[in-house]
């Protein structure tokens, strides 16, 4: 599983970057690509991904620390974007949170780095 920034053929998520497979895109930046998730897990569920591949946060912020911070920055622009950010009123269902998942036991199934936006209902801690 390669990871040095380099699309991969069999990479579902490289695919939605070159425009081979669709997505619902939300935010795209010269580095970064952020589309809703074909199975939310909250009414707020957008993933933002490097469009460089690397097959998980680790190895992404090793190789590439700057492009880490464009995809967590993105996270925020999302939230801000889908008014889900604490300084949308602070209500009940404001606020949001980011997961990295790595390795198929914490639940990543797709091996390309992409940070989970999630928010627009109560999270409970700890986390499933």
């Amino acid at each position: 599983m390669a990871s040095n920034g380099e699309p991969q053929q069999d990479c579902l998520f490289c695919k939605i970057v070159a425009g081979e497979v669709p997505a619902t895109l939300v935010r795209e930046t010269e580095t970064t690509v952020a589309f809703r998730d074909i199975n939310p897990q909250a009414p707020t569920h957008v993933l933002v991904i490097p469009k460089a591949h690397y097959a998980d946060a680790a190895s992404l912020a090793a190789a590439a620390p700057q492009l880490m911070a464009d995809v967590v920055r993105e996270a925020g622009e999302v939230a801000a974007l889908e008014k889900i950010t604490p300084a949308e009123g602070g209500g009940p269902h404001t606020g949001y949170r980011v997961v990295f998942n790595t390795g198929s036991g914490a639940g990543q199934t797709v091996f390309h780095t992409h940070a989970h936006v999630l928010g627009g209902r109560g999270l409970e801690w700890p986390p499933g």
